[in-house]
């Protein structure tokens, strides 16, 4: 072996064993916060599903109520369903993105 390869082979073990004691500390991690698991998960699907559907039935709502009261040529139930819904799915993505943020830095700080 000449002395490159010995320094890329060196660098290449020290790489390899960062990963493979993030990947131990990950694990390790979950195994101390194993309450949060199944349950953290279906409270985040629900609350996501909550997050989507209340903006939506809100604005279906105030639709239905504005065609009954001031009928016209457009239906804004349709239309204040579908902005209910874009909103929703808008809060939805904020909440995913904000955990996913969270769950990176997390990885991060375990990376140090």
């Amino acid at each position: 072996m000449n002395e490159k390869s010995k320094i890329k082979s060196a660098k290449d073990r020290t790489s390899f064993g960062q990963e493979i004691g993030a990947k131990v500390a990950r694990k390790l991690k979950a195994r101390r916060n194993s309450k949060q698991g199944v349950w953290f998960g279906l409270g985040m699907v629900g609350l996501i599903g909550w997050s989507v559907v209340v903006p939506t039935l809100l604005g279906t709502a105030l639709g239905i109520w504005i065609d009954t009261n001031h009928p016209g040529n457009h239906s804004w139930t349709l239309m204040l369903l579908l902005i209910g819904l874009l909103i929703g799915c808008l809060n939805a993505w904020h909440w995913v993105v904000k955990e996913e943020k969270e769950m990176r830095e997390d990885q991060d700080d375990n990376h140090e």
